[in-house]
This record gives C-alpha cells, structure tokens and sequence, in this order.
C-alpha cells in the first residue's frame, strides 16, 4: 500500500492519476492530515493499517500494510514565505521530520519531492545531488532543512530534487502564460534565469518507475539490482531561460489553438522586471544519477511542453 501525500496538489494529483491508470493500491490525503502533527499522521496511518479508513470498496481487497509514502506536500510559495516564515517552516521541515519519523516507525520508505532553491543558483555547471546547499531564500531554506531533517531520521529514503514545474492541475507558468497571451497584446518575461521545465506527468512517471524497480528487486539477485537510497534529481532534458520558454509556450499555444490572441513576449532582466525576492539564476540539475538508476531516456523540455498544451486536460480556466 502507497501512502500519497498532497494528492490534490500538481504533481500529487498527476501520480495520484497514473496510479489509478496502473492499479497501483494506494491512499490519498490533503489537507485533512496535519503533517506538521507527528500524531495526525500517526492515527491515519494506524487507522489504514487496522482498517478502519476505506477510501473505496476496492481497496478492501489489498494489503493494508503502508510499504511506501510519496510526500508531495510543501509550502511552494516563493515571496509569500518570507512573510510567512512560520508556516513554511512547518510544512517544508516539520512536515518532512514527521513523516519520517513515522516512515521509519513503520518500516516505511519514503519519497520526498524537493527543489532546485537549495542551491544559490550562482554556479555555470549542473548542480549534482551531493554539492553543498546554499539556499538564497526562505522558501529555499526551509527545503533545505527539510531534505536535513530526513536525512537525520531515516534510511530508506528518495528525496527526488526538480525545476521548473508544470502540470495539469494547479496554476502554473504554463497556464499563467496562456491566460496572460490570451488578454494581453505585449506581456515581458524574464531571460536572465536558465533552467529546465518538468513536465509533471514525466516526474509522476519517474517516481512510479522508482517504485517499482525498488518493489521488483526482491526477486533479483544481486547487489545493484534496486535503485540506492539517497538523493536524486530530475528535471525534463535540456536546458532554456524563462523568455524562450514563454516563446514556446506562445508557439504551441498558437498551433494548437489555445491561445486566440497575437501577443508579442518581450524579453527584459530580473532587475528590469522588479522581482521581491532574489530567485537562482541558474537551475540546471544533473541527472546522470537517475538516469543510470532507473536506466531511463529523459525527454526534452520542448517535445513534453508540446504534447502538454495538445492534451485534451489542458485547462488553465
């Protein structure tokens, strides 16, 4: 049994799909869950180990036992947070550090979703998984900190870095733009960041592969027949700056008849653009790792944002 948490969430509502597509067993949660509470996760989880908690009929049928925990809960707000300092503290290391505990408790593994923001972004070559963090921000911090709290109570753990996220559920830049290009006749982006967008549906597919690579390895001989504990990254392949993928957004818009209006996407600084808060100016992760754990072909960028806006999901109202 799967424990998903942040399942209305974009990319948990996306693996919370691709499970259902697959038949994977697994139990979805939101904000009904404290995570910040060690005992609110406590009581749900004993209570879908002894049965009490049916979220459908089916799942009456499976093993109860919770083998997994996909964490995909956190406080996303950049600018917000160095307001609400509190708040993403709590769910972005708190959070983390009780489900933890209690993955470790229950001889759970965990997989945990962090962010390119633990690196200060000031580097010229593609952050690996074991370079030394330095977050700019509060958001960046606090996801940090998260990554060093489960680190500090567990072992059988995936913390899964990714950039850039978009998705078909969620305000994202994908669909800000089109709504944006859609309204207006100029709009500015900015072209002084580099990184690489994450198509959710890619990242959704990858953490199921994890999954089921660490699950079939049982049966394997073998020392390297399961994926390593520890940290990895993944983003889609290749590498753009936020202004060419606002252009590609507004080409596939176009072709794919979702956006109606003709807008000119101009290009101008970080500075020019007056940003409240200093984000990295670049985001690129390696992902040699992943790719040579789970021996997997990692699209680009641009063919998943196209195959995104065709979609018949595609829906940013």
């Amino acid at each position: 049994m799967i424990w998903l948490i942040g399942c209305k969430g974009m990319l948990g509502s996306e693996i919370a799909r691709q499970f259902d597509e697959k038949n994977i067993a697994y139990v979805g949660t939101d904000r009904e869950v404290d995570v910040t509470s060690l005992d609110s996760l406590e009581k749900f989880a004993n209570s879908i180990e002894t049965a009490s908690y049916f979220p459908s009929d089916n799942m009456k049928h499976y093993d109860r036992q919770i083998n997994w925990i996909v964490n995909c809960s956190a406080y996303t707000n950049v600018e917000k947070a160095e307001t609400d300092t509190e708040l993403a503290q709590k769910l972005n290391e708190e959070g983390p550090r009780n489900i933890a505990r209690l993955a470790r408790k229950i001889n759970s593994k965990l997989i945990h979703i962090s962010t390119d923001y633990v690196f200060n972004g000031k580097g010229t070559a593609p952050y690996k998984e074991d370079e030394q963090k330095d977050p700019l921000g509060v958001y960046g911090k606090t996801k940090a900190d998260g990554e060093n709290a489960i680190l500090k109570e567990m072992n059988q753990y995936f913390i899964i870095r990714t950039a850039w996220l978009y998705g078909f559920d969620g305000k994202n830049f994908v669909y800000t733009m089109t709504k944006l290009m859609n309204s207006h006749d100029q709009i500015k982006v900015v072209s002084d960041q580099r990184g690489t967008p994450t198509c959710a549906v890619d990242l959704a597919a990858t953490i199921i592969k994890l999954i089921e690579k660490t699950d079939n390895s049982k049966s394997v001989i073998g020392p390297k027949s399961a994926p390593t504990y520890g940290i990895y990254q993944y983003t889609d392949a290749g590498e753009t700056q936020w202004h060419e993928f606002a252009t590609a957004i507004y080409k596939y818009g176009k072709k794919y008849n979702r956006i109606n209006n003709d807008c000119v996407v101009n290009s101008c600084t970080t500075e020019e653009y007056g940003a409240k808060v200093e984000r990295p100016s670049y985001s690129i992760l390696c992902k040699d790792k992943i790719i040579k754990e789970l021996n997997i072909k990692i699209p680009n960028w641009e063919v998943s944002l196209e195959k995104f806006i065709k979609s018949s999901r595609f829906n940013p109202l």
